[in-house]
């Protein structure tokens, strides 16, 4: 059986998630901060698209690639919903929301990994 990099993927997801959630944390935290500009980071799905992936070889006949590597994620400010006037740009309500989605995401990856493993077990076990 070949590899399979669901749970790597899956790995991934959850460690974006946790620095996102994070993230929106610190938002939440510096609320009343003046001068504190609201922070995000960028999507899975830009990140997912800047990884680069190889094929592996299997044969002496397969062309050799680069080994995959992963750029970090990055975070940077966001544009909020409004700015105090003491310069601060962190809506509550917008950084709920946020929270409200990683929620799900991470309830989603959950749900998927869980549903993979069932899987792969029933096939294991499926031979007995």
């Amino acid at each position: 059986m070949g590899a399979v990099y669901l749970f790597d993927l899956a790995s991934r997801q959850a460690q974006w998630l946790a620095v996102r959630q994070a993230t929106v944390a610190g938002n939440i935290s510096n609320a009343n901060t003046p001068g504190f500009k609201a922070l995000d980071v960028e999507p899975f799905t830009s990140v997912l698209n800047k990884t680069q992936l190889a094929m592996a070889a299997t044969s002496s006949g397969h062309l050799a690639t680069d080994a995959p590597h992963v750029r970090p994620t990055k975070v940077k400010a966001t544009d909020s919903w409004d700015t105090m006037h003491s310069g601060n740009s962190v809506s509550i309500e917008q950084e709920m929301v946020k929270a409200g989605a990683i929620n799900r995401e991470h309830s989603l990856n959950t749900s998927i990994v869980r549903a993979f493993h069932r899987m792969v077990l029933a096939s294991a076990k499926g031979g007995q």
